[in-house]
């Protein structure tokens, strides 16, 4: 009897590993990368607008410290207290607070950025996007890295296209740019963000960068 890998069980997996396996995320997240997860994540950097980022589902706190190196003023929010407790280990110690972004317990307008890299579903709720919207500066930005693909051997490329299957971090418009431009303008739509999608190389693979930026201004209709 074959186990099916269905995203509902990918979720639970995922949450295991966000929560009573979290010291075991480094060494996978390196396995399925092939070395490369940090990487990836720092594909994000360059998109960043201002000093002030709040980063959603902070993890190790490993992308809090390289923020920190890059001098930004970072803050971090997760809902795991696993990783609360091993981000904290990180030095200098971030600012992390346990909440899901809609309860993040910052005024409106805060945060010149805020990112998040490799989210799950959680990252095109409603409740999200809008309080993105609220922490944001007017001119500020929304930085995603959703997924990266691969390069090298094609069976190496499948593995981890069916991992980010399996626990929904794929986004459903597949390959092809103008799809996946149009998933994502449709997620975060609802408070008006103006969305763009970017490709970085780094080494062999591709990292999908989606940067949603609220206007400055809304013109009176």
């Amino acid at each position: 009897m074959s186990l099916r890998l269905s995203p509902a069980l990918g979720q639970r997996a995922f949450h295991l590993l966000y929560t009573r396996l979290a010291p075991t995320y480094d060494a996978v997240a390196w396995a399925v990368s092939f070395g490369q997860w940090r990487a990836w994540g720092a594909a994000a950097l360059p998109y960043l607008s201002g000093p002030r980022v709040l980063e959603l589902g902070h993890g190790p706190g490993h992308m809090l410290a390289m923020l920190a190196g890059h001098g930004y003023d970072a803050a971090g929010l997760d809902l795991s207290p696993q990783m609360g407790r091993l981000a904290r280990r990180k030095r200098p110690q971030p600012c992390v607070v346990r909440a899901a972004a809609e309860d993040a317990p910052f005024a409106a307008g805060s945060f010149d950025g805020v990112l998040a890299t490799f989210p799950t579903a959680y990252i095109t709720a409603p409740a999200t996007v809008a309080a993105v919207h609220r922490l944001l500066r007017p001119g500020g930005r929304l930085v995603i890295v959703p997924e990266a693909r691969l390069g090298g051997p094609r069976p190496l490329r499948a593995l981890v296209d069916r991992l980010y299957a399996f626990t929904g971090q794929r986004a459903a418009a597949g390959d092809d740019p103008a799809a996946r431009l149009a998933f994502w303008s449709a997620a975060l739509s609802g408070p008006g963000f103006d969305v763009r999608l970017y490709e970085e190389r780094v080494s062999e693979s591709f990292v999908t960068v989606v940067v949603a930026e609220r206007p400055w201004c809304i013109p009176l209709s």
